[in-house]
């Protein structure tokens, strides 16, 4: 876990959306969670957020790609277990990986709000 450099003192303040970068990455990470109340919400708006201001700061770059990687891995992952429910072991993979999720998205919000980077736990990397 690094910490992401805080903004020098001779540059101008970033403000993605007029939010404070730390609230912008924070939120970033949360919005996955939108996805509990409007289907493919908790897809679209992390994927809208980073698009939109990735060239406005490397925090938001580094945070959003990481995003990216850990929602198409987990999509792998879930794929994986509907076709093993068939079997039945894959209804508890599905549990797994949605606790996992809640609870990886929730110290991934946390850490952006420190400044600090979160890598998801066995998140593929595909953007680098």
């Amino acid at each position: 876990m690094e910490v992401l450099d805080d903004n020098p003192q001779n540059e101008v303040e970033i403000r993605p959306w007029g939010l404070d970068l730390k609230t912008f990455n924070m939120l970033m990470h949360l919005s996955q969670l939108a996805g509990a109340i409007v289907p493919f919400a908790g897809f679209a708006m992390p994927i809208i957020m980073w698009a939109t201001q990735k060239d406005k700061d490397s925090s938001i770059d580094t945070h959003g790609k990481n995003i990216i990687n850990f929602m198409i891995s987990y999509i792998i992952y879930a794929i994986v277990c509907v076709i093993l429910v068939f079997i039945v072991v894959g209804i508890f993979g599905l549990i797994a990986i949605g606790i996992a999720s809640l609870i990886f998205i929730i110290i991934g919000a946390v850490r952006a709000s420190e400044n600090r980077f979160y890598e998801y736990p066995l998140s593929i990397r595909f953007l680098k």
